[in-house]
């Protein structure tokens, strides 16, 4: 069997299937929602997100404020769109950096086996004891909290779930026929991962990457509630929560309007991602 012929099926096909899947549609419509708000806020704003006005505070939502304002007289609507770039920034950094560095090591204990797969299996389990949060109050002991903290926090959690998620679905592959015969053909480990390893697994790490994007905005949302990622004035939707916990009586939308936010981010990656799944799985893709 052909290394081609596990790909998934990725053309004017599976456009067609894409648009017919409902969880697709609908979670890539949520996802572009959230990414045009953080592009329309590096261009507009109704308010400056981070300007205080005491005067203004609490206002209901009005032709002026659409949602009203916070308790330090900032509009809502401008800390919203604001704060979706902060999310997306965040979020999109870290899951890189677990992305490059699990990758890497999971098609690396993949093909040499032996002792590297279990230094780097073991290194792996001894990383998933350091959740982002622990990782995020030793580091901000160190060099502060901040954006970078969180990020540097996020990005190391995430690199053993790459690095599972690779390995595993590595090894499938070079069980496969094909890459015996490439193997007998005099290829090397290198060469066959690039050549038939990684593009058979490409789909399975983008569905995780969608999956774990979403887990990082959570992240993002806790550590900047705790006050441990981004830092004032910089809006953030979980400093939003943060500002909003002791008003929940008096004024409960200004935690509603955050928590939505990040509740549209994560359904929306979390259905883009079974929609990926099902369109990039070649053998669902036949069944349709």
């Amino acid at each position: 069997m052909p290394a081609a012929a596990l790909r998934p099926p990725v053309g004017r096909g599976f456009w067609h299937r894409a648009l017919r899947h409902r969880s697709f549609v609908i979670g890539g419509a949520l996802v572009m929602l959230v990414i045009g708000a953080a592009l329309l806020s590096l261009a507009w704003t109704p308010w400056s997100a981070t300007d205080i006005d005491i005067a203004g505070k609490l206002r209901p939502p009005s032709a002026a404020h659409w949602l009203g304002t916070d308790v330090f007289g900032r509009d809502i609507v401008s800390q919203l769109l604001v704060g979706a770039r902060a999310t997306i920034l965040v979020g999109f950094i870290a899951v890189g950096i677990g992305l490059s560095f699990g990758v890497c090591l999971g098609l690396v204990a993949a093909a040499c086996r032996g002792w590297t797969e279990e230094l780097i299996m073991r290194m792996s389990d001894f990383t998933f004891a350091f959740p982002a949060v622990l990782s995020a109050i030793m580091l901000a002991a160190v060099a502060g909290p901040g954006m970078v903290t969180s990020i540097i926090a996020i990005g190391i959690f995430q690199i053993p779930v790459f690095v599972r998620v690779t390995r595993g679905s590595a090894n499938a592959i070079w069980a496969r026929e094909f890459v015996l015969a490439a193997r007998a053909a005099g290829k090397g480990g290198s060469r066959i991962t690039l050549e038939h390893v990684v593009p058979n697994i490409l789909s399975v790490l983008i569905v995780q990457a969608t999956i774990q994007f979403a887990l990082a905005i959570l992240a993002e949302a806790a550590l900047s509630y705790l006050g441990l990622g981004t830092q004032p004035p910089q809006p953030s939707w979980g400093r939003m929560l943060n500002d909003a916990q002791s008003l929940l009586f008096q004024t409960p939308s200004l935690a509603v309007y955050p928590g939505v936010a990040i509740a549209i981010a994560v359904l929306g990656l979390n259905l883009l991602g079974d929609g990926l799944r099902d369109l990039l799985d070649p053998r669902l893709a036949r069944e349709r």
